[in-house]
C-alpha cells in the first residue's frame, strides 16, 4: 500500500475507535493484505496525520495504551458545552488516596490509612476499581495477605499520560498542588525513595530507573 492509503486507513481507525490504538494494533489491520505497510511506514503516517493537526482543535495524542484523538486543552471549555451533565467531581479523601496508589504503588490499604492517619472508605476502593483507575496487582506476604493496589493503563490515558515517568517528582507536588487545586495530592514524604513503576503494555507493573531530587 502507498503512503496516502496507509494514512487514510489509520486516520479512519483512529476516528472510528472508542479508544486509543498501539502501533501493534495498527499493524493488525493490515494482516490480510498482501502489501502489508511496515511498522516505519505506519509510525510515519501517524506523524504525517498528527502534523495534520497543527493549528486545529484536535490532536493526535499518544497515551500510555497508544494513539488517539481528541479535542485540545484551549478548546474544552466550548466543547463541554454539548453535555448538561458536569463532570464528576471526586473527595479529597478520594483523591488523595489515588495519589498515594499512584506514588507507592504497590501500597495495601493499610499502609494508606497509616500514611493519611484515617481509615480509608471501602466505597473509595470500589470506585477507584470501578474506574480501572487503580487495580490489585497482587497480595503482601504478611497475616491476612491484603491486597496491593498499583494504577492502571486507564489511570494514565484518562490523564493523558504515556507512562509515570511524567509524573511530578514528589519534590514538584506541592507547587502541582497549587496550579491544579482539583487534584488535591499528597505533601511529600522526606523518606519517599522508593522506585518508579510503569504500566508496560501487558499492564503489568515494571521498575524504571530513573534519579529524583
Amino acid at each position: 500500500m502507498n503512503d496516502t492509503e496507509v494514512k487514510r486507513v489509520i486516520e479512519a481507525a483512529l476516528m472510528a475507535a472508542d479508544g486509543a490504538l498501539s502501533i501493534d494494533r495498527l499493524m493488525r489491520l493490515f494482516e490480510q493484505d498482501t502489501d502489508q505497510p511496515g511498522r516505519v511506514q505506519v509510525r510515519a503516517a501517524i506523524a504525517d496525520l498528527q502534523r495534520d493537526c497543527e493549528g486545529r482543535g484536535v490532536e493526535l495524542r499518544k497515551v500510555a495504551s497508544g494513539w488517539r484523538y481528541q479535542t485540545r486543552a484551549d478548546v474544552q471549555p466550548w466543547v463541554a458545552r454539548l453535555w448538561q451533565e458536569k463532570p464528576p467531581r471526586y473527595s479529597r479523601a478520594l483523591l488523595e488516596t489515588l495519589s498515594l496508589i499512584v506514588y507507592r504503588q504497590p501500597i495495601t490499604r493499610g499502609e494508606i490509612e497509616e500514611v493519611r492517619g484515617v481509615s480509608v472508605s471501602s466505597n473509595i476502593i470500589k470506585t477507584l476499581l470501578e474506574r480501572e483507575w487503580v487495580r490489585v496487582v497482587g497480595h503482601k506476604e504478611v497475616p491476612g495477605r491484603p491486597a496491593l493496589y498499583g494504577s492502571t493503563q486507564q489511570f494514565l490515558d484518562y490523564f493523558n499520560l504515556k507512562s509515570l515517568e511524567e509524573m511530578p517528582s514528589l519534590a514538584e507536588l506541592k507547587d502541582l498542588d497549587l496550579a491544579h487545586p482539583e487534584l488535591d495530592l499528597p505533601s511529600p514524604q522526606k523518606d519517599e525513595k522508593s522506585p518508579l513503576r510503569v504500566v508496560a503494555d501487558s499492564g503489568d507493573l515494571v521498575e524504571a530507573q530513573e534519579t529524583r531530587h
